[in-house]
């Protein structure tokens, strides 16, 4: 059985190349200032359908054979493994079948439609998608895409940490003193923790979640997989609400040096302060390491630290609310 690696990552980035962006690492004087350390931020906002998920998703359906590919993929996602699945597919000439929340961002739906994939709503309170999407593959034959628990997709979201540190020695960065990275089913973490042990093992790695889906913090607390509890209640974080960590990116982000919680309302500062000062569209979930940083929950004085966007594709209402002030949370 194939595991995820370090080596499995090396051989990600030669399958993305010429197929995925190989997103900048940039960097804001104002926000250097404000925090008085050196921030670089690796903007996945950018990537192919506006999410680092193309990566993993590319690395695993580019892999599949002939009659794999005829009989097409189903994946299950709340938009961003959603809309780089549909993407991929299309580009490999099959068909991919999307099961999404209700409640998912019409953006993301329709980034999914518009890349050629069917959608199968759920109700995500009352609803198994891992239940719903294991149905769909076996009555119709198709590809299970999942969008953490794969070691192809690990591997794949990997090639962001390898990147990351090619292009931090590129910018004349000797040492990275910290990562910050979102956290939820855990693949993109996972990925960059096969990176960062390689490569950069010195560097302390902290996951970030919204306040009411924190079970990595949780799960790592007690050196198990446990979920929120007891009912999480909605968060603008749509793309970090998973129930729990992934069964195999857990044992591997047990590597973290921490992880901490941020506030809807923390969220959509940073949001609003990537749009206004840093001239970028991140959306809630791809902006929670920002906030960490601008609600002082992570120190970043002194210091040279690395996070990443890892997704651009906010709802336009919620966005236009954050922006002009009138997003309040609940």
């Amino acid at each position: 059985m194939h595991t995820a690696s370090f080596e499995g990552v090396r051989d990600a980035a030669r399958q993305i190349a010429g197929h995925a962006v190989r997103t900048p690492l940039i960097e804001s004087p104002a926000l250097n200032e404000r925090l008085g350390g050196r921030v670089l931020m690796k903007a996945e906002n950018l990537q192919v359908a506006g999410a680092f998920k193309f990566r993993g998703a590319w690395n695993r359906i580019s892999r599949l054979n002939a009659d794999e590919l005829a009989r097409g993929v189903v994946a299950y996602s709340s938009g961003n493994h959603a809309q780089a699945v549909a993407a991929a597919a299309r580009r490999m000439g099959t068909h991919a079948i999307i099961v999404m929340p209700a409640d998912s961002p019409k953006v993301k739906v329709e980034g999914v439609i518009a890349f050629g994939g069917e959608v199968r709503m759920y109700d995500r309170y009352t609803e198994s998608r891992e239940a719903i999407g294991e149905e769909i593959a076996a009555t119709r034959g198709c590809v299970l895409v999942r969008p953490f628990d794969d070691p192809f997709i690990i591997e794949g979201q990997g090639t962001t940490g390898l990147e990351i540190i090619e292009q931090a020695r590129e910018q004349g960065v000797e040492r990275i003193d910290q990562l910050l990275c979102g956290a939820s089913g855990g693949g993109l973490i996972a990925g960059i923790n096969l990176s960062m042990a390689a490569f950069s093992p010195e560097t302390p790695v902290i996951g970030v979640e919204p306040e009411a889906y924190n079970d990595t913090l949780l799960s790592l607390a007690a050196g198990e997989r446990l979920t929120h509890a007891p009912v999480a209640r909605p968060s603008i974080c749509d793309a970090l609400m998973t129930d729990r960590p992934g069964e195999l990116t857990f044992p591997i982000n047990r590597r973290l040096e921490r992880v901490v919680t941020v506030s809807d309302a923390e969220v959509a500062e940073a949001v609003g302060y990537a749009f206004r000062t840093l001239k970028q569209v991140v959306e809630p979930g791809g902006a929670v390491s920002l906030a960490a940083l601008l609600s002082g929950k992570v120190e970043a004085a002194n210091t040279t630290t690395v996070l990443v966007l890892s997704g651009g594709n906010v709802d336009p209402g919620l966005f236009s609310d954050i922006i002009k002030g009138r997003f309040v949370a609940h």
